[in-house]
């Protein structure tokens, strides 16, 4: 079931047109990633599906129904560009975010102190956030985000300004969250990230949306039949077996006991018997598909040449 549907959404600005018929459903209990490279219209999106502005046509649909004023409060967003009050206390301005999402004091009390306990940062309740590192305000305005348990969560660029720690942090609690039953919009240019966190992902270039899918079938739809085979043996018995059955594209040039080629397979049919060639030639320890990484997919889609 999905949780929010875009369905052919059309945004313009004075001589820009920054979303063009975009379409795409976020599965429930996901996590979905929105990729794209900078200018590519992700931020307009996100803050269509926030209300912070309209589409010019099109619309947004949350659990099979036009989203509504009402349903911020299902909704909570973690912009890119941080929105702290330099000068107030943290407490002071986290129990002021809980309460406009609708908690009342005394919940939003006992929910905030237990996310600082998680977090670590208890002894900075009295604090500015003017005296917070980019680092520790941003782990506040987390919190903030994420307090009124909302259905949809949509984090931008979440580990900007994280130091590796606190980012494994990050991404640990995110995939709780979702666990939990949130939906979660994830927009970032880390694709590293993308593998390790997201289950499906859109890709939107020059307002358009590119690609969309489950993260492991797209890898595998865009590979390229390129495997990587390990042995012990003569190398040279090794190619004679597989002449004519596979390209060779690349030769091991370790000296260790164990070796390995890289190898094209044209026709998915010849897999097997170059495997079986293989193993008659030599001792086969490994034969893998190299699976094309979602940095080189986006950068192929981008550039055209997918």
């Amino acid at each position: 079931m999905d949780l929010l549907t875009v369905e052919h959404v059309t945004k313009q600005y004075a001589g820009h047109k920054a979303l063009d018929d975009v379409s795409l459903s976020i599965p429930k209990g996901s996590v979905y990633g929105l990729l794209g490279p900078n200018g590519a219209g992700k931020t307009t999106l996100i803050r269509i599906i926030n209300r912070i502005t309209a589409p010019d046509s099109g619309r947004v649909l949350m659990a099979g129904r036009e989203i509504a004023p009402d349903d911020v409060y299902r909704i909570g967003y973690l912009p890119e560009e941080r929105g702290l009050y330099k000068k107030m206390k943290v407490g002071e301005q986290a129990l002021f975010f809980a309460r406009l999402k609708g908690l009342p004091r005394r919940e939003a009390v006992a929910r905030l102190k237990r996310w600082f306990e998680k977090f670590g940062i208890e002894g900075w309740w009295d604090k500015k956030v003017e005296e917070l590192s980019k680092g520790m305000a941003q782990k506040v305005q987390f919190i903030v985000t994420v307090l009124h348990e909302p259905e949809l969560l949509i984090f931008d660029e979440p580990f900007s300004g994280f130091d590796p720690i606190n980012a494994n942090l990050l991404k640990e609690e995110i995939m709780a969250l979702r666990d939990k039953g949130s939906t979660i919009i994830f927009s970032t240019h880390n694709m590293s990230s993308v593998e390790e966190i997201c289950d499906h992902i859109t890709l939107i270039d020059k307002s358009h949306n590119i690609l969309s899918g489950n993260v492991d079938e797209i890898r595998r739809r865009h590979g390229s039949n390129i495997f990587e085979l390990h042995f012990r043996g003569e190398e040279a018995a090794l190619r004679r077996a597989i002449e004519g059955r596979c390209e060779i594209l690349e030769g091991s040039e370790s000296e260790s006991v164990y070796r390995a080629l890289k190898l094209h397979v044209a026709d998915d049919g010849a897999v097997r018997t170059v495997i079986a060639a293989a193993n008659e030639a030599v001792e086969l320890r490994s034969f893998r598909e190299i699976i094309p990484s979602m940095n080189d997919i986006f950068i192929r889609a981008v550039a055209g040449t997918l």
